[in-house]
């Protein structure tokens, strides 16, 4: 059992490590522009290249914190439920809440009779693919509460949130066969994630959402904590087994809806995060894994973007893509020179 101050240790290392990526995404990208410029426009100077000046500050620096909250929105969401449904593979997205917003935004690129005016006025952009995907991993999370209001057993309600997410894949899997090939190539450009389209306003929507999960995580710790040893060991500690899952549930859905929606589908974030941190912080505790699975997913996502965006070059890779390359080895690897799970 580790010792508070090698906790608090753990966590200033964490803290730096951030620090660090955030200034290595921030000093790289397609334009090469020296980090003595980048650092210095950061701690309030002004450069002589004005054009350095607006890149730094209109697109890698919304960049930077977009990939912060994304991975850390994602690790989060990951690692409740994995708690909430005891299962090493759940992810964020078992609930069908990305499918809910990929078939929002299917809807919106590809259903072209139903969203012809908006086509018309020219409002297919940024903000709109975030409302529709909004509002298709809304719609997705309210079935899910009222199906949870009536099933009692966890496990059941798993398997109703694939079966959801099952549904949503076809409808969307319908519109791709009949689209025109224009349509579907922006919808796949979509689905391949990307941290970069964010202005600083869209930012400021995701903090909030992704703040307002976080607080609903942080009031669960108590019940988290006792899901791990099953839901009748939760009720002998007084736990509201129903009250606790609505809160779960919709802390993920706020977490992943919101991600999804203004950054795409972006995978492994979320199922690999939480393990990673099992294993390197080797513990249970709720209230030691939230603060460092939100560090740890920050962490990854601002290095798979910095390789994703490739240093010196105009070509970026799908984020998701990198994600995975990056990530998968990490894992497999901890886990052989663990030889167990942590969970």
């Amino acid at each position: 059992m580790r010792s508070r101050k090698t906790y608090r240790l753990s966590f200033s290392l964490l803290l730096a490590a951030l620090v660090v990526c955030f200034g290595l995404n921030i000093s790289l990208g397609s334009v090469s522009i020296p980090f003595s410029e980048t650092f210095s426009t950061l701690v309030g100077g002004n450069l002589e290249n004005r054009s350095w000046e607006y890149i730094i500050w209109n697109y890698r620096i919304p960049k930077a914190f977009t990939a912060i909250l994304v991975g850390s929105g994602l690790a989060l969401s990951g690692l409740l439920m994995q708690t909430l449904f005891r299962n090493p593979l759940a992810g964020p997205f078992v609930l069908g809440i990305s499918s809910g917003a990929s078939l929002g935004a299917a809807l919106l690129i590809m259903g072209s009779s139903l969203f012809s005016g908006f086509m018309a006025f020219g409002l297919l952009n940024d903000i709109s693919l975030a409302i529709a995907s909004s509002i298709g991993s809304f719609l997705v999370l309210l079935g899910v509460m009222v199906i949870a209001a009536k099933v009692k057993d966890t496990m059941a309600l798993l398997i109703i949130g694939l079966m959801f997410g099952s549904i949503t894949a076809a409808i969307v899997s319908v519109l791709s066969y009949f689209t025109d090939a224009e349509k579907l190539q922006q919808f796949i450009y979509w689905s391949f994630g990307s941290v970069g389209n964010l202005s600083w306003a869209q930012l400021s929507i995701l903090l909030g959402i992704i703040l307002i999960g976080i607080l609903c995580s942080i009031l669960s710790i108590k019940a988290l904590n006792a899901f791990l040893l099953g839901e009748d060991y939760a009720r002998s500690l007084g736990v509201d087994l129903k009250r606790s899952r609505y809160l779960i549930i919709m802390a993920t859905g706020l977490l992943a809806g919101s991600v999804t929606a203004f950054a795409g589908p972006i995978a492994f974030i979320g199922l690999a995060v939480p393990h990673l941190t099992r294993q390197i912080i080797s513990t249970t505790d709720h209230k030691i894994l939230i603060p460092a699975v939100l560090v740890y997913g920050a962490i990854l996502m601002l290095l798979c973007d910095t390789v994703a965006q490739f240093p010196n070059s105009a070509s970026v890779l799908p984020i998701n893509a990198i994600t995975s390359i990056l990530g998968a080895p990490v894992v497999i690897w901890l886990l052989v020179r663990k030889r167990r799970m942590i969970f």
